[in-house]
């Protein structure tokens, strides 16, 4: 795999072939190429990345949620960016500590994720 596409699904087998390094490397390449602020790239590479490797795993509420999302109109790499804002506040809840574990609230929050509510708080697609 050479090169990331966020409206593309990769193949989870060769997405998961890669080292960690690699896969932030790509979609850190995508993201620099396509206008993000270098101060940003790497946190924003390092939460697509995560959401990527949880659909190669078949994470079901993650893969519920991109089938979801994407139902309901929005474009691929816009429903990353929904599933990433979800993760990203689950993970913003651990590091105030007010979320000692996160992973009941984050399937919780998949579950309820939709394209509006996500284009509401966020303003996206």
């Amino acid at each position: 795999m050479d090169s990331y596409d966020p409206d593309i699904a990769p193949d989870p087998a060769a997405w998961l072939a890669l080292a960690e390094p690699d896969r932030l490397g790509l979609v850190s390449d995508y993201h620099a190429q396509h206008g993000e602020p270098p101060e940003r790239v790497v946190l924003h590479a390092s939460i697509h990345a995560v959401v990527e490797n949880q659909l190669a795993e078949r994470y079901e509420p993650a893969v519920s949620a991109l089938a979801r999302l994407l139902a309901e109109g929005l474009g691929r790499h816009d429903a990353i960016h929904a599933i990433g804002s979800v993760l990203a506040e689950q993970m913003w809840g651990v590091v105030r500590g007010s979320q000692p574990d996160p992973a009941d609230a984050y399937e919780s929050e998949l579950r309820l994720l939709t394209a509006k509510r996500w284009r509401e708080r966020y303003g996206g697609g």
